[in-house]
């Protein structure tokens, strides 16, 4: 199809937008959701086809709702370099307006996933006005149709969720989904200083650009992600602890800021003198920092620079948006960088390149933890820089747990200490600001003072809390302007911060944007990051915390009170916390033994599965007397972990109390924890279906069988199964790690092509892989009769052999029917612990 029509209506002289030619890519059709602020709101629907992208404008938003039948008017196609479009077109333009994209991915027809074949396909299906095809996004997931209206304009079509295992009968609103929004620049970009990558690529080897230099930036900020990992594609730096800084230099003048636009020209001269020397244009993003001693970043001298001015201020700066001419925000990261590197590479002190490692971020992140670093930055090497935007491509992995928090008042002192008490704290949850807890801790006499005077001036006799908090002492409440900075130990399940220690003030923040910190999971593939999927409209789980009611349990002569029973851990499915503990309770028996002796990580969800979980080894100083603990030192580490042990119903319930919805205990026992009881393969599908899962575990059997290597089978209650071996603990975890190698090397030479030893996502497309590294010390996997957090309740369940058969899924096992699945079949999964066999014999046999 002609982008004639696009081109028509577009001034490309005034509008960012790419102009459109055709582009012929390779690899998986893409598709893009763009919440489009014009006139009206609505989101635009775009399918990489014959070259461009066919576009649809959904007033309402998808929905995953079978139920929801969505107009969607056909508007003109747009170019493909159109999918990574996000900005402001200008008043007077066409489609005036702001546009962010809502949802991205990849897609393909239904029944094949050849490219050719498919795109021929659904290309049919346009032209007779039925379209199929499968989304594979962030938000949208699953079957879809287009289906044109009969009777109405010739542009009227349907958008329609095919009712599958991704789908909802739960209202949906797309507006309930949409992320963090960008914070507008001051000045909206234009087609004058917005390149095309390849144009700009080009122009990157001349001194000269005719571009204007953008001001006033809105800094690219990034999203708090679970824990550390390996990509080739990803760049891995220091995360400082310092104030955030852009840095504009103009004709020898300098412009330095924070990240809400606080000049810090006179606070830090140095910065500044060192700046106005460099011959060139140019605008920085990037961290100022004092470093003691040690050359770790101290975050309270900074803040007490000019009183106590030190010779190791730097400015570390990781990021260059423009140089001489030339705009470089739409330049890939990698590139920004080299450019950088070349000029600073004469600069001095205390102007200094932020250093970046290349893929090896799990190493990365040992070396932060060895150096007690704040944490680490990972970044996508082919980002844009997307001022204002909290993006996804960015991400910061904390060696430890930070937060900032708004103050909202502060108790009288007792005993020696002056002016305060402790600091009572706040976060906004939408417009209201919710409580988090308190601070005594990491004050000293002048950061004492420093706060009084401060919070004096902002006094004030009614609380900031909307609802009433519970302090035992008395509060001097005052304005809810102050910003600081936290560490502590965990989130309690009420969602308050645990032994949380003042690390200072954060003047470089405004209070409006401080808001609980939620996590996104590390990224599976170079260009797609993960993230929670939420079923249930925010107001609705909002809602459920509010409910301040507790049941007290009384099991194994303990008082176990489980707070907000009605919580929904399920807000789709209607499963409160109270049905989960109950479950548990009902299933204790059978759980239990294998659980019992078992040290156990911990994967919190306090908040249900709509929120981010996090994982917790050490029992914490709040467990109670009666719980058994053991303290272990870890390897990776060496420090002591003190892990709870599940021994009984009580230790159960309080588990489910802290949110741990999954249970995670160890393969070995306290008596003899340097010795499994089984030996595990986890088969883990990346793009596959169940059916092909169902096939490598048959084919496991087989080989097994063969071996006369008894096996048993469960579905890991997400997308995988797990295949267990029994070895009454008589085998010391080395050797049966290498026989659980050889195994899925026996395995993988059977099913070459569906299956895959490799670990990396990236390096084994539509192949199943084979994981036995879960064989070795203190490594978990989701215990038998477990509940997954995740859509439908799912448990990992036990099976028969012969049930193991193509139509077999992990959505049919769920808590509402596991229990009288038990009750029916007895305890499948028992002969795990019973006899094991000769783990040295058959290494001997396999090796010959």
């Amino acid at each position: 199809m002609s982008l004639t029509e696009y081109n028509q209506k577009r001034h490309f002289n005034q509008t960012p937008e790419p102009e459109g030619k055709e582009a012929n890519s390779k690899g998986a059709l893409r598709f893009v959701v763009h919440r489009h602020q014009a006139s009206k709101l609505h989101y635009d629907f775009r399918l990489e086809l014959e070259g461009v992208l066919k576009s649809w404008a959904v007033p309402k938003g998808p929905s995953l709702n079978p139920s929801d039948k969505r107009l969607a008017v056909a508007v003109e196609d747009h170019p493909v370099s159109y999918s990574t479009f996000e900005g402001d077109i200008p008043e007077g333009n066409y489609g005036a307006g702001h546009v962010d994209i809502w949802d991205q991915g990849t897609f393909h027809a239904v029944g094949t996933l050849d490219r050719a074949e498919g795109e021929q396909q659904m290309l049919q299906e346009l032209e007779a006005g039925s379209l199929h095809f499968v989304l594979e996004g962030q938000k949208l997931r699953g079957e879809f149709s287009l289906v044109k209206m009969k009777g109405r304009q010739e542009d009227a079509w349907l958008l329609l969720k095919k009712k599958d295992e991704d789908a909802t009968d739960a209202p949906y609103d797309a507006e309930d989904f949409v992320d963090e929004p960008a914070t507008k620049s001051t000045k909206p970009a234009s087609a004058k200083t917005k390149e095309k990558p390849k144009a700009s690529a080009k122009k990157a080897e001349s001194k000269t650009g005719s571009a204007e230099m953008p001001h006033d930036i809105v800094p690219m900020t990034a999203k708090l992600t679970d824990g550390p990992f390996d990509d080739e594609n990803w760049l891995f730096e220091v995360k400082w602890d310092g104030y955030r800084a852009v840095a504009e230099v103009e004709n020898g003048k300098v412009q330095l800021y924070s990240r809400n636009g606080k000049s810090f020209k006179e606070k830090y001269g140095p910065v500044v003198k060192a700046l106005e020397s460099l011959p060139h244009q140019a605008v920085f993003d990037g961290e100022l920092v004092i470093l003691d001693q040690n050359g770790k970043a101290d975050f309270q001298a900074l803040q007490n620079y000019q009183n106590t001015p030190s010779e190791h201020l730097y400015y570390y700066i990781f990021d260059l948006l423009y140089l001489d001419g030339q705009d470089l925000r739409d330049f890939p990261l990698v590139q920004r960088k080299e450019k950088l590197a070349a000029v600073l590479s004469k600069a001095k002190n205390p102007l200094r390149y932020s250093e970046h490692r290349v893929g090896k971020g799990t190493k990365f992140f040992k070396e932060a933890q060895e150096n007690e670093w704040e944490g680490i930055m990972a970044k996508a090497a082919q980002s844009k820089y997307l001022m204002g935007k909290r993006s996804q491509e960015w991400l910061k992995i904390k060696t430890h747990l930070r937060q900032e928090a708004i103050i909202a008042g502060y108790t009288q002192p007792q005993g020696s200490r002056v002016h305060i008490g402790a600091l009572v704290l706040g976060v906004y949850e939408g417009k209201e600001l919710k409580y988090v807890g308190q601070s005594g801790s990491g004050f000293n006499k002048q950061s004492l003072q420093e706060l009084i005077e401060k919070l004096e001036p902002l006094k004030q006799e009614k609380s900031p809390f909307k609802e009433k908090v519970p302090l035992s002492r008395e509060v001097t409440w005052v304005k809810p302007e102050l910003v600081c900075e936290l560490a502590f130990a965990e989130w309690t399940a009420d969602g308050q911060m645990r032994q949380a220690i003042f690390k200072g003030l954060r003047v470089d923040k405004k209070a409006k944007d401080v808001v609980h910190e939620q996590i996104v999971s590390a990224p599976e593939t170079p260009q797609q990051t993960t993230s929670q999927k939420s079923t249930k409209k925010p107001k609705m789980a909002a809602k459920q915390e509010k409910d301040e009611d507790t049941l007290v349990l009384e099991l194994d002569g303990q008082q176990i009170s489980i707070s907000h029973p009605d919580k929904l851990y399920w807000p789709e499915e209607g499963i409160t916390k109270k049905d989960l503990v109950m479950y548990y309770q009902t299933m204790a028996d059978v759980l239990l033994l294998y659980l019992k002796d078992r040290p156990e990580s911990l994967l919190r969800h306090p908040n249900g599965i709509t929120k981010p979980g996090f994982f917790q080894k050490d029992a914490g100083d709040n467990a109670p007397d009666w719980l058994q603990t053991t303290t272990i030192k870890a390897e990776s580490t060496g420090k002591d972990v003190d892990y709870l042990v599940c021994q009984n119903k009580a230790a159960l319930a309080y588990l489910n109390n802290l949110g741990c919805i999954q249970l995670n205990p160890w393969n070995s026992r306290l008596q003899h924890l340097d010795t499994p009881d089984y030996l595990v393969l986890d088969l883990d599908p990346g793009e596959n279906t169940y059916d092909e899962v169902v096939e490598t575990a048959l084919a496991a059997k087989e080989i097994l069988d063969e071996l006369g290597i008894p096996v048993y089978a469960k579905t890991s209650g997400a997308t995988g199964m797990h295949l267990y071996v029994p070895l009454a603990a008589k085998w010391p975890f080395e050797q049966v790690k290498e026989l659980a190698h050889l195994l899925a090397q026996r395995l993988q030479d059977r099913l070459p092509k569906l299956t895959s030893l490799e670990r990396s996502p990236k390096e084994r497309r539509n192949q199943i892989y084979i994981d036995f590294l879960q064989n070795a010390i203190a490594q978990t996997i989701a215990a038998p009769y477990c509940v997954r957090p995740r859509a439908g309740a799912t448990v990992s369940t036990p099976l028969l052999w012969e049930e193991v058969k193509t139509g077999l899924h992990p959505s049919q096992f769920t808590m509402k029917n596991v229990p009288d699945r038990v009750q029916k079949l007895g305890d499948l999964f028992k002969p795990v612990l019973g006899e094991g066999i000769d783990v040295a014999a058959y290494l001997k046999k396999l090796k010959k």
